[in-house]
């Protein structure tokens, strides 16, 4: 079973890799955490949530999370125009994932932070 899930890994059509390529970036996990905690936003409301993102990459971000499926985008006919984001129901299913993964690092930081000192160091 290992050996034929390292192989299928290889594979640039492997699941794994499609789906890390995609939200393996800081922003789409902020974006995707952030929705999950604090539900519909609108892009403003995101932005300023989010903090230290530019609009540009928060909109690329956007666009790459819709197209995946896991973001929603809803626009309102009203001036000046209303658009809201919020998650599928498949991008919530990824909110408790990307919860055990913060917590995972939290737990780990102090080794890590210790083992890159280490290495600089030795390097």
């Amino acid at each position: 079973m290992e050996n034929n899930l390292k192989n299928r890994n290889r594979d640039p059509n492997c699941p794994v890799r499609s789906v890390l390529d995609r939200i393996g970036d800081k922003w789409a996990v902020l974006v995707i955490t952030t929705l999950g905690e604090e539900g519909t936003m609108r892009f403003n409301q995101l932005h300023e949530t989010i903090g230290d993102i530019s609009q540009k990459m928060l909109t690329v971000t956007l666009k790459k999370l819709q197209e995946d499926g896991l973001v929603s985008r809803r626009m309102y006919q009203e001036i000046p125009p209303r658009v809201e984001y919020t998650l599928t129901d498949t991008g919530v299913t990824l909110v408790p994932l990307l919860n055990a993964l913060a917590e995972w690092a939290n737990a780990n930081m102090k080794v890590i932070k210790k083992s890159r000192s280490v290495y600089a160091e030795v390097s």
